[in-house]
């Protein structure tokens, strides 16, 4: 497997021999207002793709969503996306992308365009916050497990126990509102995730989004686990 971390949870994934895209925010840098209520109050996203989002879609396959927030599915993604693209999904999100005109939405993980995948759980923050993000999915591809925009908690436990994955993708940077815990995996969670499995461990969903506090260089300092940079391709 071959997996291009474009920027923030945005990837293309090449396996079995289909080109998927995952989790697509294509809009430019800078095109959108802070995320409310939290630290380091400037325009999303920080950065610019690493390659023109036309570019980016052009020949996928299929695209698979992991939930709707903004910074995993945005308008930009949305425009350029072809209608009749299949799309996986979490089922809490299937009718709000059928609504937007997608004909080809599913939340069928097995089989899906004939690969091995299975849908996975998390938790997307503790508390009321956490209730308020709402469902938090990953999933299994081709014995890769891509946890998604969640905190270290049992369903990320879990997943790693039942399917023993050759690498583990988790998303970073201790994304966080003004009160409450982080939503995202913090340094000391990808340290649980390390300790947890004895597979590749990536950090990706970096330095992209305002309220991503914690950065490349703290992840970098775990033994044991890659952090790319945007545009990188990894072999897994």
């Amino acid at each position: 497997m071959r997996v291009t971390f474009l920027r923030n949870a945005t990837a293309l994934i090449a396996t079995s021999g289909r080109l998927l895209l995952v989790d697509p925010m294509l809009r430019d840098a800078a095109t959108s207002p802070p995320i409310d209520n939290t630290p380091n109050p400037r325009p999303n996203p920080l950065v610019d793709l690493p390659r023109p989002a036309p570019e980016i879609v052009r020949g996928i396959d299929g695209c698979i969503v992991t939930h709707l927030h903004g910074d995993h599915f945005d308008d930009a993604a949305d425009e350029l996306l072809p209608r009749d693209l299949p799309i996986l999904t979490q089922p809490e999100s299937v009718d709000a992308l059928r609504e937007r005109g997608f004909t080809r939405v599913t939340d069928v993980y097995e089989g899906w365009l004939g690969l091995d995948l299975v849908l996975t759980r998390g938790q997307h923050g503790t508390g009321a916050i956490g209730e308020a993000m709402g469902a938090a999915s990953g999933f299994v591809l081709d014995g890769v497990y891509f946890a998604g925009d969640t905190i270290w908690c049992d369903d990320a436990g879990e997943a790693i126990a039942s399917h023993r994955p050759r690498a583990v993708v988790v998303n970073g940077g201790g994304a966080r509102f003004n009160e409450g815990d982080p939503i995202v995996m913090t340094v000391a969670d990808v340290r649980e995730v390390r300790a947890a499995t004895d597979g590749v461990v990536v950090v990706d969903h970096l330095e992209a989004m305002n309220h991503c506090l914690e950065l490349r260089p703290a992840f970098r300092g775990i033994e044991g686990v890659l952090v790319p940079d945007d545009g990188e391709t990894l072999e897994l």
